[in-house]
């Protein structure tokens, strides 16, 4: 009896083991899980939309089409009536920094906003949870040349090196029209100092005399250094760090992101660019763009651009809501962006923003969709690790649970790099766990206050 006893629990237990996943070697070593979503509506936006899986190996995009084996060990997501896309790219946020203007000089790239990166910051929490997995984060606009950007990934609870993603290449903000332009943004005590430039074209002589000067300076380098292969014993120029930047964009080695929004003042910037043999990455904002869409297309600047943003200062009244249709149609390279800085509210909606470019204008909805996925991914130098459902690529992922265009939509869950950082259900329960354990600590600090009081003596 016990023989038979002892056969019937081995048999159950070899039966239990066979229920659970099994455990890869790379899971032992400690790499990701694999994972497998079935049966969902994949926008591949590179490549169309079919109903089909996608699987997951080690934080990248191992497979992708209508039938796909589950990898050994994975974890199986039912995507039946759910919409896959790529991760959401903006390409022009504040999120994650609590200052972004350094405007008491006209050209500051000296500064650059991924040096004071605030990872606590809810925003990037709160653009997460709407299907943003990468943003790219830009100085201001109160200088001519402002400072050097960074792009992150909403890795929500790792520190802010952990957010960087470290594949994109460098990146600079200018900015045209009022903003730099307007003096006394320089402040010392209370009074305010007037700073130049005070009109457009003092903004472009700033430019110009930047790039002149960072010109001479990579002269004298080059000089040095000519000088040193040839055995001569020469001190190095004096660095600056102003300039440095500059001459990476005259060798294109840093993006140019520039704040813009007339027509006469973009094509200002395209012929300067020309001028130093530098191509512009992308127009920010650009809501005059429609009016110049050949000029800019011939240069070969992107365009990012709100959806129907607009009549909140005199340069932004000639905007359009069919502009971003227009720039596209004329060969742009167009993504939408949300210019978001603590609250994300329009960073969370970036789904329905790129809605809006089928309402208005009737651009297909594949289309719509890389405005706010792949098309990013190009101006930011990083379509080849993100932007689009393609084996090779990192698993950034957002599952919605119907037609990621449609206003009604929500997201469900998010993937970075193959691992879960949101999904809807955990959110829920999890809100009610903090509030209770909320509740727990502001007692116990009233408790301990109480404690704490001084005994009262009778009077």
């Amino acid at each position: 009896m016990r023989m038979k006893t002892g056969v019937i629990l081995l048999c159950g237990a070899v039966a239990l083991l066979a229920q659970q996943p099994r455990q890869t070697l790379g899971q032992a070593l400690g790499k990701k899980q694999p994972i497998l979503i079935q049966n969902a509506t994949i926008h591949t936006v590179a490549k169309g939309t079919f109903v089909g899986s996608l699987s997951i190996v080690d934080g990248k995009i191992a497979e992708v089409g209508e039938k796909v084996l589950a990898p050994a060990g994975a974890k199986i997501i039912n995507g039946s009536g759910k919409h896959v896309i790529p991760g959401m790219i903006d390409c022009h946020t504040h999120i994650a920094v609590d200052a972004i203007n350094e405007g008491s000089v006209s050209v500051s790239s000296m500064t650059g906003v991924g040096d004071v990166v605030n990872a606590e910051q809810k925003s990037i929490y709160y653009a997460l949870a709407g299907g943003v997995t990468t943003a790219n984060v830009l100085h201001g606009s109160a200088n001519s040349i402002g400072g050097l950007n960074v792009v992150l990934k909403m890795r929500w609870g790792k520190d802010a090196t952990g957010l960087v993603m470290a594949e994109a290449p460098p990146g600079i903000k200018f900015a045209l029209g009022e903003n730099p332009k307007r003096q006394g943004m320089a402040q010392q005590g209370s009074n305010a100092v007037r700073r130049y430039p005070g009109t457009r074209m003092g903004v472009e002589d700033v430019i110009r005399q930047a790039f002149v000067d960072a010109r001479a300076y990579r002269q004298q380098w080059k000089s040095y250094e000519e000088r040193k292969a040839r055995g001569e014993n020469v001190l190095p120029p004096r660095r600056d760090l102003k300039l440095e930047p500059l001459v990476e964009v005259l060798e294109g080695k840093r993006l140019v992101h520039a704040h813009s929004y007339r027509a006469d003042e973009i094509l200002m910037l395209i012929r300067l660019a020309e001028e130093f043999g530098f191509r512009i990455a992308t127009l920010q904002h650009v809501l005059e763009g429609y009016k110049v869409a050949k000029e800019i297309a011939a240069h070969g600047a992107g365009a990012s651009t709100f959806s129907d943003w607009w009549s909140y200062k005199m340069e932004a009244y000639d905007a359009i809501p069919y502009n971003a249709a227009v720039l596209h149609e004329k060969g742009v390279l167009v993504s939408i962006n949300s210019d978001d800085a603590s609250g994300a509210e329009i960073m969370r909606r970036m789904n329905t923003e790129a809605a809006k470019a089928v309402k208005y204008g009737g651009v297909s909805d594949n289309d719509a969709l890389a405005m706010v996925t792949l098309n990013p991914a190009k101006q930011l130098g990083i379509d080849k690790y993100v932007g689009s459902i393609e084996a090779g690529k990192h698993a950034d992922l957002v599952i919605y649970d119907r037609d990621p265009l449609s206003i009604y939509s929500r997201v469900e869950k998010v993937f970075i790099d193959g691992e879960e950082y949101f999904d809807r259900e955990s959110d829920a329960t999890g809100r009610s766990r903090f509030e209770a354990e909320k509740k727990g600590l502001l007692e116990k600090e009233k408790i301990d206050e109480k404690q704490r009081a001084p005994a009262r003596r009778p009077s």
